[in-house]
């Protein structure tokens, strides 16, 4: 029965992830900024899907977020990769992206990331 359920579970986050994807399309100009979150960390990449190559990433087990994880909370710590990220892509001449929350709802950890990113110069 816990396979079972496990496996309907996981279909049923692999459509809420197609339906978003499918309606999204990033470039080289305007590249799809993904979210996949974990239990113990959030990672963002930048995606062009013209190349199928990745611009820019972040998550929590970048140097510069790794030594402040200790004593944050993970929606701080979310808003502070956001904001690395966007960063990263000004240096690489990136200003507007396309936001790709993947099966998760925009809430929590994900929105403080895309807040993150938004107050780091990036538009959505």
């Amino acid at each position: 029965m816990r396979d079972r359920a496990r496996k309907l579970i996981a279909r049923a986050r692999q459509r809420r992830k197609w339906r978003v994807r499918r309606k999204l399309h990033g470039t080289g100009e305007r590249p799809r900024l993904t979210v996949f979150r974990s239990n113990s960390g959030i990672y963002a990449q930048l995606i062009d899907d013209v190349k199928g190559e990745t611009l820019v990433t972040a998550s929590t087990l970048s140097p510069e977020i790794k030594k402040q994880a200790k004593e944050k909370k993970k929606v701080d710590i979310s808003r502070d990769v956001g904001q690395l990220l966007a960063q990263k892509a000004k240096e690489k001449g990136l200003n507007k992206v396309v936001f790709d929350r993947g099966p998760y709802l925009y809430h929590g950890r994900v929105k403080a990331l895309a807040d993150g990113a938004r107050k780091g110069g990036l538009t959505f």
